[in-house]
Protein backbone atom coordinates (compact mmCIF):
# COMPACT_ATOMS: atom_id res chain seq x y z
CA UNK A 1 0.00 0.00 0.00
CA UNK A 2 1.46 3.68 -0.93
CA UNK A 3 0.40 6.72 1.23
CA UNK A 4 -3.05 7.16 1.64
CA UNK A 5 -3.91 3.79 1.48
CA UNK A 6 -4.07 3.23 -2.32
CA UNK A 7 -2.38 0.12 -3.95
CA UNK A 8 0.27 0.87 -6.28
CA UNK A 9 -0.21 0.33 -9.76
CA UNK A 10 3.09 0.20 -10.91
CA UNK A 11 3.51 -3.01 -9.52
CA UNK A 12 0.59 -4.32 -11.07
CA UNK A 13 0.67 -3.05 -14.63
CA UNK A 14 2.53 -4.82 -17.71
CA UNK A 15 4.10 -2.32 -19.62
CA UNK A 16 3.92 -3.38 -23.85
CA UNK A 17 3.79 -2.15 -26.98
CA UNK A 18 1.17 -0.10 -28.16
CA UNK A 19 -1.59 -1.75 -30.59
CA UNK A 20 -4.52 -0.89 -32.41
CA UNK A 21 -6.38 -2.44 -30.08
CA UNK A 22 -5.33 -0.03 -27.42
CA UNK A 23 -6.43 3.03 -29.80
CA UNK A 24 -10.02 3.72 -28.68
CA UNK A 25 -8.59 4.11 -24.46
CA UNK A 26 -5.88 5.92 -25.43
CA UNK A 27 -7.64 8.23 -27.33
CA UNK A 28 -9.94 8.48 -24.07
CA UNK A 29 -7.24 9.23 -21.90
CA UNK A 30 -5.99 11.96 -24.68
CA UNK A 31 -9.16 13.54 -24.16
CA UNK A 32 -9.26 13.35 -20.61
CA UNK A 33 -5.85 14.85 -20.10
CA UNK A 34 -5.40 17.70 -22.84
CA UNK A 35 -6.88 20.63 -24.15
CA UNK A 36 -5.43 19.52 -27.80
CA UNK A 37 -5.69 15.86 -27.87
CA UNK A 38 -4.53 14.27 -30.56
CA UNK A 39 -7.27 12.39 -32.50
CA UNK A 40 -7.25 8.36 -32.65
CA UNK A 41 -6.55 8.65 -36.41
CA UNK A 42 -3.44 10.55 -35.56
CA UNK A 43 -2.33 7.82 -32.62
CA UNK A 44 -2.70 4.96 -35.18
CA UNK A 45 -1.01 7.61 -37.51
CA UNK A 46 2.18 7.71 -35.13
CA UNK A 47 1.34 3.80 -34.17
CA UNK A 48 2.28 3.05 -38.15
CA UNK A 49 5.24 5.39 -38.37
CA UNK A 50 8.79 3.40 -38.76
CA UNK A 51 10.43 6.18 -36.54
CA UNK A 52 7.95 6.03 -33.60
CA UNK A 53 8.12 4.13 -30.74
CA UNK A 54 4.43 3.90 -28.37
CA UNK A 55 4.17 1.75 -25.09
CA UNK A 56 0.89 1.23 -23.02
CA UNK A 57 0.68 0.68 -18.91
CA UNK A 58 -2.14 -2.42 -18.25
CA UNK A 59 -3.79 -3.31 -15.47
CA UNK A 60 -4.42 -6.86 -14.74
CA UNK A 61 -7.70 -6.75 -16.48
CA UNK A 62 -5.89 -5.31 -19.80
CA UNK A 63 -7.25 -1.62 -19.10
CA UNK A 64 -4.88 0.91 -20.90
CA UNK A 65 -3.76 3.41 -17.57
CA UNK A 66 -1.38 5.24 -19.12
CA UNK A 67 0.36 5.60 -22.48
CA UNK A 68 3.73 7.31 -23.90
CA UNK A 69 5.06 8.11 -27.06
CA UNK A 70 8.70 8.36 -28.88
CA UNK A 71 9.65 9.91 -31.90
CA UNK A 72 13.71 8.89 -33.08
CA UNK A 73 15.34 11.18 -35.34
CA UNK A 74 18.83 9.92 -36.43
CA UNK A 75 20.32 10.08 -32.50
CA UNK A 76 17.85 12.00 -31.07
CA UNK A 77 14.82 10.82 -28.90
CA UNK A 78 11.44 13.14 -28.98
CA UNK A 79 8.79 12.02 -26.41
CA UNK A 80 5.36 13.11 -27.96
CA UNK A 81 3.58 12.32 -24.76
CA UNK A 82 3.00 11.22 -21.68
CA UNK A 83 -0.41 10.89 -19.93
CA UNK A 84 -2.11 8.89 -17.23
CA UNK A 85 -5.64 8.09 -16.41
CA UNK A 86 -6.35 10.78 -13.82
CA UNK A 87 -7.85 8.90 -11.36
CA UNK A 88 -4.55 6.09 -11.86
CA UNK A 89 -2.18 9.30 -11.08
CA UNK A 90 0.79 9.25 -8.53
CA UNK A 91 1.15 5.45 -8.12
CA UNK A 92 4.55 5.21 -10.24
CA UNK A 93 2.65 4.55 -13.65
CA UNK A 94 4.12 7.55 -15.88
CA UNK A 95 7.34 6.88 -13.92
CA UNK A 96 6.88 3.07 -15.65
CA UNK A 97 6.48 4.08 -18.59
CA UNK A 98 9.25 7.03 -18.52
CA UNK A 99 11.80 4.12 -17.47
CA UNK A 100 10.43 1.60 -20.38
CA UNK A 101 11.64 5.11 -22.72
CA UNK A 102 15.02 5.61 -21.55
CA UNK A 103 15.55 1.92 -22.27
CA UNK A 104 14.34 2.27 -25.75
CA UNK A 105 16.76 5.10 -25.79
CA UNK A 106 19.69 3.23 -24.84
CA UNK A 107 19.01 0.24 -27.38
CA UNK A 108 18.15 3.05 -30.01
CA UNK A 109 21.53 4.22 -28.85
CA UNK A 110 20.05 7.65 -28.28
CA UNK A 111 22.03 10.27 -27.37
CA UNK A 112 19.35 11.94 -25.44
CA UNK A 113 15.35 11.92 -24.66
CA UNK A 114 13.52 15.60 -24.94
CA UNK A 115 10.31 16.84 -24.36
CA UNK A 116 7.95 19.07 -23.49
CA UNK A 117 5.62 20.19 -20.73
CA UNK A 118 3.54 23.21 -19.90
CA UNK A 119 5.52 25.89 -17.33
CA UNK A 120 2.17 25.43 -15.12
CA UNK A 121 2.85 21.74 -15.25
CA UNK A 122 4.59 21.69 -11.65
CA UNK A 123 3.26 17.73 -10.83
CA UNK A 124 4.84 16.97 -14.35
CA UNK A 125 8.27 18.80 -14.38
CA UNK A 126 8.71 17.60 -10.63
CA UNK A 127 8.27 14.24 -12.13
CA UNK A 128 10.55 14.65 -15.17
CA UNK A 129 13.35 16.03 -12.66
CA UNK A 130 13.39 13.18 -10.57
CA UNK A 131 13.53 11.17 -13.49
CA UNK A 132 17.24 12.27 -14.30
CA UNK A 133 15.22 14.87 -16.65
CA UNK A 134 16.86 19.00 -16.63
CA UNK A 135 14.90 21.96 -17.86
CA UNK A 136 17.17 23.28 -21.09
CA UNK A 137 15.03 25.71 -22.98
CA UNK A 138 11.54 27.37 -23.23
CA UNK A 139 9.26 27.52 -25.80
CA UNK A 140 7.10 30.69 -25.76
CA UNK A 141 3.35 30.61 -26.49
CA UNK A 142 4.24 26.55 -27.42
CA UNK A 143 0.55 25.46 -25.86
CA UNK A 144 -2.40 26.78 -27.07
CA UNK A 145 -5.95 26.53 -24.81
CA UNK A 146 -5.00 28.07 -22.62
CA UNK A 147 -1.78 29.78 -24.23
CA UNK A 148 1.55 29.23 -22.52
CA UNK A 149 5.38 28.73 -22.57
CA UNK A 150 6.18 25.20 -22.57
CA UNK A 151 9.60 24.54 -20.29
CA UNK A 152 11.85 21.74 -22.41
CA UNK A 153 13.36 18.79 -20.34
CA UNK A 154 15.98 16.94 -21.23
CA UNK A 155 17.78 13.45 -20.29
CA UNK A 156 21.22 13.11 -21.95
CA UNK A 157 22.40 9.28 -22.50
CA UNK A 158 26.18 8.33 -21.94
CA UNK A 159 28.32 8.52 -25.52
CA UNK A 160 28.17 5.20 -27.08
CA UNK A 161 31.34 3.94 -28.70
CA UNK A 162 33.79 6.57 -28.23
CA UNK A 163 36.57 6.41 -29.40
CA UNK A 164 39.96 6.18 -26.45
CA UNK A 165 41.89 8.59 -25.67
CA UNK A 166 44.74 7.05 -28.78
CA UNK A 167 42.18 6.94 -31.27
CA UNK A 168 41.26 3.30 -30.89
Amino acid sequence: MTAGGKESDMRSCDILPMAEEHLDQVAEIERQCFSDPWSRRMLSEHLANPCAAALVALDPQGAVLGYAGLLAVLDEGYITNVAVRPERRRRGVASALLAALDRLGEERRLAFLTLEVRASNAAARALYQRCGYAETGCRKQYYAHPREDAIIMTKEFAKHGAETADGQ
